[in-house]
């Protein structure tokens, strides 16, 4: 799909790179030329991550040992953010682009949280967005470098949704930060963007948002396309939206849930349930 060396001489911050989607996105980076480095709070993890990653083969000759990189990082610290990146930046020399992927979230009733509950959604999602943007941003701009900043929203960043209060809360914030900077700093050569994903099964966050085989039913059914999101889907598109080819795309949100927030945003979608008989019926009452 894409040129090998796509993302070659770029270097790639992914918070939250450790697991998950950070971790496909890091793996699919490495794969177009990117150096890479991944940052998370479990050292364990992160060593995993490195050596799984450094064992692949990038063209039948050589890995990616040499171009991938990990650090612990807090992001709700704006000292430890600071360390990451001066220690990214010793390794590689720079950083040309930052994914903002790191979350928190839960499904619980908004009145059982505490405000210790929503302050550690908050506290991850918008602040150390924030934080890491800001720290990165200035240092772009002190040396008139260009850069690239995606972040990983949701769908339920620009309509809310029960249930996810905090997360929504955060993500709402995330996304106006990336369509506002994508204005201020843009004659610094710096680009905003941001991915929407709907559904995409990952390991502790699905066990965690869909608890049950009922509930995850439920979720697959209200897509349109019928299927969950394949995690190298959305690596694809990051793919593309964080290169040159995506230069001229800043201050955009792009969905990739097969449909389902239009599914749910539709007046009259739920007449999919509407079965024949019925259809056959309305008419009949119609013509009357």
């Amino acid at each position: 799909m894409f040129q090998p060396d796509l993302l070659a001489g770029k270097v790639v911050l992914i918070t939250g790179g450790g697991t998950g989607l950070g971790r496909t996105m890091a793996q699919r980076f490495l794969s177009l030329g990117a150096r890479v480095a991944i940052c998370g709070r479990r050292e364990a993890v992160l060593e995993k991550a490195v050596s799984e990653m450094s064992a692949s083969t990038a063209d039948g000759d050589h890995t990616f040992a040499d171009r991938i990189f990990a650090m612990t990082c807090d992001v709700r610290d704006p000292a430890s953010i600071e360390a990451l990146i001066d220690g990214i930046i010793h390794r590689f020399g720079q950083i040309d682009i930052l994914v903002n992927n790191a979350a928190g979230n839960f499904i619980s009733p908004t009145v059982r949280l505490s405000p210790r509950a929503i302050d550690s959604v908050l506290n991850i999602v918008l602040h150390g967005t924030a934080y890491m943007t800001l720290e990165l941003g200035k240092r772009w701009i002190a040396h008139q470098q260009s850069g690239v900043v995606l972040n990983i929203v949701t769908t339920y960043a620009s309509t809310g949704s029960a249930y996810v209060v905090p997360s929504a809360m955060a993500k709402a914030g995330v996304l106006a930060l990336t369509r506002s900077l994508a204005v201020e700093w843009a004659p610094y050569g710096i680009r905003h963007v941001a991915i929407a994903p709907g559904p995409f099964p990952t390991e502790g966050a699905w066990s965690r948002l869909a608890p049950t085989p009922e509930l995850a039913d439920h979720m697959v059914d209200r897509i349109p396309l019928k299927r969950v999101g394949d995690p190298t889907e959305l690596a694809n598109l990051a793919s593309y939206l964080v290169s040159d080819f995506a230069g001229f795309i800043n201050g955009e949100v792009i969905t990739i849930d097969g449909g389902e927030w239009l599914q749910g945003a539709g007046e009259f979608n739920d007449l999919r349930h509407v079965t024949d008989e019925q259809w056959d019926h309305l008419r009949e009452m119609t013509q009357k």
